[in-house]
């Protein structure tokens, strides 16, 4: 995942205090781990080479789940040349546009690839029914799923009226598949529109192309609206570019290849 930054303001007091001394703990316990490797006698698997890298990411979450819950934090959710699941009850967005492009997708080895045509999905303002993300990884050979999710719990089946709990302003997907459950209701979109003249909160869609298909507004900026019931996306890349509130964030990591949150 991408660095997600928070405004320095939530980093302060007792947060800060906590990661200061966690990375010290953990400097020292890794010092003497080297120590005790130096001296050329084994001792089993020597994990300090890597424990403080470790235990600050570790820490970092505990920020993260801090700052996301005060609502202050932009973030944006990537995963190299792997796609990830997000998923919702449902998402009530105003100023909404979508192009089709071929975004730069990152390899594993450091390069990248502009092969695959995705939908970049854009609202100027979006309320969502919950939120679950999942992202699936194998480690030597054994595959983890890393969850994340926040406001209320996302069902497999979408219900019928869904309330939003999540509030995000310049909220981006770009995916290769996304769909909704139940009915969609858009309102003043202009289904056609050449891509490079959709926009979203006053500014383009990124690879739009003249003459590519778009999906913008009829009633001026912001003036489309879109209402999905349940969500279901295959994302490369998820961005909240404004203020994010998402209350009662986890982050999970499970064994296997989890399909729910």
């Amino acid at each position: 995942m991408n660095p997600l930054h928070a405004a320095p303001r939530t980093t302060r007091g007792p947060l800060a205090r906590l990661g200061a001394e966690g990375v010290r703990a953990a400097a020292g316990w890794n010092a003497r781990m080297l120590a005790e490797a130096a001296d050329g006698t084994r001792r089993g698997t020597r994990w300090g080479r890597g424990a403080l890298a470790l235990v600050p990411s570790c820490l970092a979450i505990g920020a993260l789940g801090t700052v996301l819950a005060q609502g202050a934090l932009a973030a944006n959710f990537s995963v190299t040349g792997q796609p990830f699941t997000l998923t919702s009850n449902g998402v009530s967005g105003s100023g909404f546009g979508a192009i089709v492009n071929t975004p730069a997708v990152g390899r594993p080895d450091g390069t990248t690839t502009t092969d695959t045509a995705m939908a970049r999905v854009g609202f100027a303002s979006a309320g969502l029914a919950g939120l679950c993300g999942i992202v699936h990884q194998s480690i030597a050979g054994v595959p983890y799923s890393l969850l994340l999710t926040g406001g209320q719990t996302v069902t497999a089946t979408p219900p019928a009226n869904f309330t939003t709990d999540i509030d995000a302003s310049n909220l981006y997907i770009q995916a290769t598949e996304l769909q909704a459950y139940g009915p969609t209701t858009l309102q003043n979109a202009v289904l056609g529109q050449s891509a490079d003249q959709v926009t979203v909160a006053g500014k383009p869609l990124t690879g739009a192309l003249p003459g590519g298909f778009g999906l913008g507004s009829a009633g001026g900026e912001g003036g489309s609206s879109i209402r999905l019931h349940g969500l279901n996306a295959t994302a490369y890349d998820a961005e909240m570019a404004g203020a994010l509130v998402l209350p009662n964030l986890k982050l999970r990591v499970v064994t296997g290849k989890a399909t729910t949150c």
